[in-house]
């Protein structure tokens, strides 16, 4: 009856370790996810500046098709457009609700490229060689960009990143030391197994070898468990919000999820290497 209670305890110990283990590993995924959300949201707000290379007049069909097709092919550009001068009088007559070419005489605006950068290129020093490269180009007659806000963006989304990471590195110790804490009180109950087997002549690694093994078991199933909670919620906002889905993808999810579970595997094993290393070195009165 005894052994059937003791049984009983230390169940429920493990199942308490697990619980604390899943929510603390749920934690660190979500940091995670928002880390790589905030990396997807930084590269979708880059992807969007654009560097506007306004053409002479004297710039045929054919010509602005080559120009279009030479740029479309840099790795530095994402995406590039055409507006015509006719389309540039139209939406400029939207915007001011009379037409300039009325009072003008003449159509004032000319046609343009409008190139949109690649994340990693929408930077000052990037495209300082982009507005060099367009501007010896013979159609180009200027190339404008707004330097100021691409300065701005680069500055608060470099920010937004340390202050992510650093959360990110705070959590990790906080992570290990809960689980620590939590895997601590498994291996406690089992010090007196441990002073037994090493009365018998066990090795080290032979009396680790179980507590090991169970750690394995409660990193995996806490890893798993963290996943699917994590997995549940990203449906949830998925299908509250549709439109996120341009930046939660499912390779985003993917290395959430290994990250996840690659972490309880480290941590819990590595606690419980620890923490069992702790009990085999001490002594035999300090047990009690």
């Amino acid at each position: 009856m005894g052994r059937k209670r003791r049984k009983g305890s230390l169940g429920m110990q493990w199942f308490t370790t697990g619980v604390s283990t899943t929510l603390v590993l749920v934690l660190l995924g979500l940091v995670c996810f928002f880390v790589l959300f905030a990396r997807g949201l930084s590269d979708s707000v880059k992807e969007n500046l654009t560097v506007t290379a306004l053409l002479v007049d004297e710039a045929g069909g054919g010509e602005i098709a080559r120009l279009r097709a030479e740029w479309s092919g840099k790795p530095c550009v994402c995406g590039i457009g055409y507006v015509s001068k006719e389309q540039a009088l139209r939406e400029a007559a939207e915007a001011m609700g009379s037409d300039p070419s009325e009072f003008l005489g003449a159509n004032p605006f000319r046609a343009s490229l409008e190139l949109r950068m690649d994340a990693a290129y929408a930077n000052t020093d990037s495209l300082v060689r982009v507005v060099d490269d367009l501007k010896r180009n013979p159609l180009v007659e200027d190339v404008v960009y707004e330097k100021d806000l691409v300065d701005a963006v680069n500055a608060n989304l470099r920010n937004i990143s340390y202050v992510l990471l650093a959360l990110a590195a705070l959590l990790v110790l906080v992570s290990f030391a809960l689980i620590a804490g939590t895997v601590r009180l498994g291996v406690y109950s089992g010090r007196l197994v441990i002073r037994t087997m090493k009365l018998a002549g066990a090795g080290w690694g032979f009396i680790r070898r179980p507590f090991m093994a169970r750690g394995f078991r409660l990193g995996l199933v806490s890893g798993v468990a963290a996943d699917c909670l994590l997995a549940a919620g990203a449906y949830a906002l998925l299908r509250y919000d549709p439109s996120l889905a341009a930046y939660i993808r499912p390779d985003m999810l993917a290395g959430v999820g290994a990250a996840v579970l690659v972490a309880g595997l480290l941590l819990t094993l590595g606690c419980t290497y620890f923490c069992v290393g702790k009990y085999l070195r001490m002594k035999a009165g300090d047990l009690y």
